[in-house]
């Protein structure tokens, strides 16, 4: 099946660099994993078919294995009537294409919190180039001597700034309390980090290192959920706990394997973004397919 690289439904609420979302009416939209991968914050002009299927399909798992922990905005599956209820019933679900249907979900509308949540137990991107420079992380002091790759001394909680357009840019605890206030802002790093913990022990029970992830809040009713993605190749480093070895990249099923693509190729991360070629596609999806059925125990295809 050829990349999904657009949704062309009426009414789109939103586009993204990988989500389309559209608005369903009641409280509810239908949102649109899309095949488009974007790297250094910019959207490369071809995609990874099958890539929204997984991200898709990944996020509903770990939004069904962290519920114990927080609430998420996660109904049902598009091509799922049952998980649906009356919304399956309505004009554009019924009528979604099945590409599209595949990799969308229907999902309650949230008050969004303005924080990309980043979480970090390993010294790598970013965070490594820093550290190289200056011997901090994130402007924290860190110990001496440490590589690319090495476990961190304890979590760090580095956010960002949710970027609509360019990059997303880094944000000190001082910024996030003064955007969501102080008590919110202290659940928000509380809850990524419980999340975090969590999906660490299960993937590495699974042979998976989760090196670094981000996630997103909203509040609905009152209440703090988890949205739009969560865990996904897309969103989180995941490396082959079998290759793991300090002082050098990863073996991962993510896409770093772009970003190193990328950084070898001399572009500068301004757009306009390169073409991919077939091998970096083909590889990059085979990788997202090795990811999830590593950490869930099922094949997708």
């Amino acid at each position: 099946m050829p990349a999904l690289l657009d949704t062309p439904l009426p009414n789109r609420l939103y586009r993204g660099k990988v989500r389309d979302t559209y608005d369903l009416g009641g409280g509810l939209l239908l949102m649109v994993a899309t095949d488009r991968i974007s790297a250094f914050d910019v959207v490369m002009p071809n995609g990874i078919p099958d890539k929204g299927y997984v991200l898709s399909r990944m996020s509903r798992f770990w939004f069904e294995q962290t519920t114990h922990i927080v609430p998420n905005h996660l109904v049902g599956m598009a091509d799922d009537p049952g998980s649906l209820g009356a919304t399956a019933g309505h004009p554009l679900i019924e009528n979604l294409p099945r590409e599209i249907a595949r990799q969308a979900s229907v999902v309650r509308r949230a008050k969004r919190i303005d924080v990309e949540c980043v979480v970090r137990a390993y010294l790598t991107g970013s965070a490594l180039s820093e550290y190289n420079k200056t011997g901090t992380i994130f402007g924290a002091p860190a110990p001496k001597g440490l590589r690319d790759g090495d476990r961190l001394p304890e979590l760090m909680f580095t956010p960002t700034t949710k970027a609509e357009t360019g990059h997303d840019m880094p944000m000190t605890m001082e910024d996030v309390e003064n955007l969501a206030g102080t008590e919110l802002a202290r659940r928000l790093k509380d809850v990524t980090f419980t999340v975090f913990q969590f999906a660490h022990d299960h993937a590495l029970r699974r042979g998976i290192i989760l090196a670094d992830t981000k996630m997103e809040f909203g509040m609905l009713d009152g209440q703090l959920i988890l949205i739009d993605e969560l865990l996904t190749p897309d969103s989180s480093r995941f490396w082959d706990a079998t290759g793991y070895a300090p002082g050098k990249s990863q073996p991962n099923f993510d896409k770093q394997f772009v970003r190193d693509y990328l950084v070898k190729s001399g572009w500068n991360r301004e757009p306009p973004a390169p073409v991919l070629p077939d091998d970096i596609v083909a590889k990059t999806r085979e990788r997202y397919l090795q990811a999830y059925e590593r950490l869930t125990g099922h094949k997708l295809l």
